[in-house]
């Protein structure tokens, strides 16, 4: 049978996991409400992170005071979350903006301004163009 916790380590455990739902909720919310692939990005990289990092830090308090040392072996769920939710997000969008590029879809309203010279025109646009220069 363990002992029991003290107080301030319940407590402050029960804080980050509230704090983690709190986080999570947000990005939920975010994704419902944002109409477009790109700003429903952001969200789930961005609070599920945060959520991540509430989750780990409330696991090594715990372990920590269960155990009566340092408990640092959920560093590396962070870790590895650290370096594979940046590069995941990256995957994405290059992913949409090549799906768009290839499509013949020409509405890219949602597409942020620093990358709109990535999206090709449409073939009826670049034929345009090539009409109107001499």
């Amino acid at each position: 049978m363990s002992t029991p916790l003290s107080i301030w380590v319940e407590w402050s455990v029960s804080l980050l996991l509230a704090l983690s739902g709190v986080f999570t909720l947000s990005a939920a919310v975010g994704v419902i409400r944002f109409k477009s692939f790109f700003q429903r990005m952001h969200p789930p990289a961005l609070a599920f992170s945060f959520s991540a990092w509430c989750v780990t830090l409330a696991t090594i308090v715990y372990f920590s005071a269960q155990d009566e040392k340092l408990a640092l072996h959920a560093w590396l769920i962070i870790i590895f979350l650290a370096l594979t939710v940046p590069v995941t997000t990256i995957l994405l969008a290059r992913t949409e903006l090549f799906r768009r590029r290839t499509s013949q879809d020409t509405g890219h309203d949602d597409i942020p301004p620093s990358l709109i010279h990535d999206v090709a025109a449409p073939p009826e646009a670049q034929q345009e163009q090539k009409a109107r220069t001499p």
